[in-house]
């Protein structure tokens, strides 16, 4: 199952569509619908499955009680609770304690404790402050290696090697000798073995623990803590075989010292492994070690598991052992992201695909048209006889059965060829750890095996039977009781067929704390408080939300998908029409549900006027289709849009802020420059348009203003179209405006910003030649939706029919050359359009990836000059003597290249 930590690796590389140029945590890519920390042996925390670190840190460090201070406790016949314990021993100032054994307490704790407290416990309270005096310097002296590839910087920090060797160990002994209790007497020999290690006295630390430790036959803290340094000096010396088994046995018997026990075994092969189990006496040891193996190892650990299970099926480790399982399964089968593979054209190919693309033409090829079998022709014939239409895509999407709906192989969870993680292996390590789970619940008193053979169900959609085994637990433990509310939530909504008004008063009646926001608890304290650079870790709420837009995206309530992931500010992103229109008639619709309005509709957030809003792209889209009537009627009803909805970094108030537009800046709607219908005179997106455009002659057209607004322009095109339905010059010039306006407002133009809602033409996403078949490139809800762009794609061909127009009533030859020219750069947009959709195939593991590709690219070049260069052709033949072409081959280096 480790295997999957490489090849994540490998995938950070391919999510450019959806996390581009981000870094990404993959411990953040999953749902952790399973809560891994519900084991009941809180110090195996830090041994659950993580990617991100080599161990689990998601908890809070108070959750794994210290043996050391529940000894305290106890020798203090609890007097003091766990916390007041910890202060007095880890926490409090050296001289009061000082105070105290004087009989003059200052702090408030050890007033409460009265002034007997030192009578009764006087040996604890000489050693706590023999301990605090050394602990400042208990840490081995750091020696720099000359060879050493980083500065280590000054070394100021205090170590054992400062304190006075001699003196240190006679006090220690002397104290040693006069303690009555063993068990004080007990720590000052961990003082004597852990001076002596950090001293690097290794073999006086070894002799120590044999005299002043082992003795004393007690088997608690204090003994732990001591092995803990023996192995540390056992390191030192060289007994490595030895230095393991003592830190394997701090690693069984501590609780608080799991983790840097095992860092210290340094088990980096399988001899030492087997070792250790050699060594293994009982069955607990046994049972330790083979979780030692089966933690560290990169296959399937059942077979490992099967082992525990002989051993002890009660055993805590083994149940970590499954909830690390249970978690890498999660993650396969829940993935946060899912990738389209229905579209050989799109963008992102999964896995999956690639081998069969591999088997597909190597070279472009150009569009074949569809041929329709006999059979549909005579359906269709016989559908235009009775008038019947076909169902648009979202009336068959409303009119499915539940049986369709819960068929439908994109629903939510799933385990598909649409995620990077699928795998075949993956799929029958499920069902093997279903066999094992289901083994070991008829076994183990505890109910942690019941829950997790329930999610397993859940996991293979078998929501029924997963509800009936949770319906079955009785447990007395929160932290169980939790996951098993949980998922049967998660049974409920993710096996309904269909999200209807009742269901969603439904989810409001009964789940409505996994939908409502709650407010941010406060952070304790003494936790971590450290900005989290990811963000919030994705949850329960965060899953049961995807299910629900995808639910509502399948059923053809696009907009309800839209809003239950995204803002209705996001639209300017893509303002693709279909989705649009859906997201509008959601934000009109009466009698809005109570979740539609608590938990959909407060995602429609501030744009300013909102039927502005809408009006802005509508027109857009009519601009882009060239119906200049339409685009008007849109703009008429946008008078009062503010402004593309952005934000920017308010200094003073220290926050992002609404944009405020300068009065004289382009906003979205207003300051549009007459050079809009000009023509550039380079290639320069990032000079000014001064710079890059040059104005054509409006001089007969007074209505096209120095500055417009969108209104303002669609009225100078519609004037435009009336006065090019004419045979003169003029009317010639005013198709050609207009085709100067469809060309500089495409995806080439200068002003390719204008109709897609951005504010400037800076290099993006949305100026992609996407390369989708489908009208929209989502196969599935639309989460994370302003991190892939989606533009209905320009129509080039609506420019060169104006160009035409303007070609054939134009007497002027010049003016002939510059309309080619035009035409000549929409139909080189035809053409990126074209490659766009005919991509290489060629795999780069194809040990003939250079003589393909170059195949590939001779086909492009070779389709590219047949049929994509017909008007430079024209203006080569043609006009080639014109002042125009020659001042065309000055400026324009393909066109001088072309002409040569």
């Amino acid at each position: 199952m480790k295997k999957y930590i490489l090849s994540l690796a490998v995938l950070s590389l391919l999510y450019t569509k959806t996390e581009a140029c981000a870094w990404s945590d993959p411990d953040y890519e999953y749902f952790n619908l399973f809560t891994q920390s519900i084991i009941k042996d809180k110090s195996y925390l830090p041994f659950l499955h993580s990617y991100s670190t080599r161990f689990y840190t998601d908890f809070k460090a108070s959750q794994i009680p210290d043996e050391n201070i529940d000894a305290w406790k106890k020798f203090f016949n609890n007097q003091l609770n766990y916390a007041e314990t910890d202060y007095l021993v880890n926490k409090m100032n050296i001289n009061d304690l000082n105070a105290l054994k004087k009989g003059t307490p200052t702090n408030q704790l050890l007033i409460k404790l009265g002034a007997g407290f030192y009578q009764k416990y006087s040996e604890a309270i000489d050693y706590l402050i023999e301990a605090k005096y050394l602990e400042p310097y208990m840490r081995i002296n750091y020696v720099e290696s000359p060879d050493s590839f980083y500065y280590g910087g000054p070394q100021n920090a205090k170590n054992a090697t400062q304190l006075d060797y001699s003196k240190t160990i006679a006090a220690l002994t002397s104290l040693y000798n006069a303690a009555k209790n063993p068990e004080i007497k007990q720590r000052y020999g961990y003082q004597l073995v852990r001076f002596n290690h950090y001293t690097r006295n290794y073999d006086a630390a070894a002799q120590a623990f044999k005299t002043y430790v082992e003795p004393i036959r007690l088997k608690g803290a204090p003994y732990i803590m001591a092995l803990d340094q023996l192995a540390g000096a056992q390191r030192g010396l060289g007994m490595n075989s030895d230095a393991n088994w003592n830190f394997f046995q701090v690693f069984k018997d501590s609780r608080s010292r799991k983790e840097s026990a095992f860092v210290s075994m340094k088990l980096s092969d399988t001899a030492s492994f087997n070792n250790i189990l050699k060594r293994a006496g009982t069955n607990e040891e046994k049972n330790m070690a083979y979780f030692l193996l089966g933690y560290e190892d990169f296959n399937n650990p059942i077979p490992i598991m099967e082992k525990m299970f002989d051993i002890n099926p009660d055993s805590e480790i083994l149940k970590l052992m499954a909830v690390r399982s249970i978690n890498e399964l999660e993650r396969s089968y829940l993935p946060i992201y899912y990738y389209n593979n229905n579209d050989n054209n799109s963008a992102v190919q999964t896995n999956s695909n690639k081998n069969s693309d591999q088997s597909k033409a190597e070279t472009a090829e150009e569009p074949k048209k569809e041929e329709l079998s006999f059979w549909q022709k005579i359906v269709r014939f016989f559908k235009r006889l009775f008038g019947i239409k076909d169902k648009t895509p979202e009336e068959a999407k409303a009119d499915q059965s539940d049986a369709e709906l819960l068929d439908n192989p994109d629903r939510i969870p799933v385990f598909t060829k649409n995620n990077y993680w699928y795998d075949e292996k993956t799929k029958d390590f499920l069902d093997d750890l279903e066999k094992f789970t289901n083994k070991t619940k008829e076994k183990s008193k505890d109910e942690y095996w019941q829950i997790a053979d329930a999610y397993l169900k859940f996991l293979k959609k078998e929501y029924k039977e997963s509800t009936e085994i949770l319906n079955d637990i009785q447990t007395s433990n929160p932290e169980y009781q939790e996951q098993i509310k949980r998922m049967k939530v998660l049974n409920d909504i993710v096996s309904q067929p269909k999200i209807d008004a009742e269901y969603e008063d439904h989810l409001m009646k009964d789940y409505a704390e996994y939908f409502v926001d709650k407010p941010e608890p406060k952070k304790d304290s003494t936790e971590n408080n450290n900005y989290d650079y990811y963000g919030a870790v994705p949850s329960t709420k965060d899953f049961l939300k995807d299910v629900l837009a995808n639910r509502y995206f399948l059923q053809g309530e696009d907009g309800k998908s839209f809003l239950m992931n995204n803002t209705l500010s996001d639209l300017q992103y893509n303002p693709n029409s279909n989705l649009v229109k859906s997201v509008e008639e959601f934000y009109r619709k009466p009698n809005k549900t109570q979740f539609e309005e608590q938990i959909i509709a407060k995602n429609i957030n501030s744009v300013g006027n909102i039927d502005a809003f809408f009006a802005v792209i509508y027109g857009d889209r009519a601009m882009r289709q060239a119906d200049f009537e339409k685009a008007k009627s849109y703009y008429a009803k946008a008078q009062s849009f503010t402004g593309i909805p952005r934000s920017e970094w308010n200094y003073d108030a220290n926050k992002q802020t609404p944009l405020k537009y300068a009065s004289n800046v382009y906003n979205g709607f207003s300051n549009i420059s007459d050079l809009v219908f000009g023509h550039n005179v380079w290639e320069s997106y990032q000079s000014s348009e001064n710079e890059s455009m040059e104005a054509d002659d409006y001089s007969s057209f007074p209505f096209i203003k120095p500055t417009m607004n969108k209104l303002e322009l669609a009225d100078a095109l519609i004037q435009l179209k009336k006065i090019g339905a004419g045979k003169d010059g003029k009317s010639a010039t005013a198709n050609q405006l207009i085709g100067n306006l469809l060309y500089n407002t495409s995806i080439l133009g200068y002003y390719r910003q204008l109709f897609v809602m951005d504010i400037d033409n800076s290099n993006g996403g949305k100026y992609d030649f996407w390369s989708t078949d489908r009208s929209t490139p989502y196969q599935y809800y639309y989460k994370n939706f302003t991190n892939t762009t989606f533009i209905e794609p320009d129509n080039f061909n609506l420019a060169i029919t104006y160009y035409k127009k303007a070609l054939e009533t134009s007497a002027n030859n010049e003016q002939k050359a510059r309309v080619l020219f035009q035409m000549a750069s929409a139909e080189q947009g035809k053409y990126y359009q074209y490659e766009a959709k005919n991509p290489s195939k060629v795999s780069y593991s194809d040990p003939q990836y250079s003589e393909k590709s170059d195949a590939y690219q001779k086909n492009l070049d070779q389709i590219k000059n047949q049929k994509y260069r017909t008007y430079f052709a024209m203006l080569k033949t043609q006009y080639a003597q014109t002042e125009t072409a020659k001042s065309l081959m000055g400026s324009c280096s393909y066109f001088s290249y072309f002409m040569k």
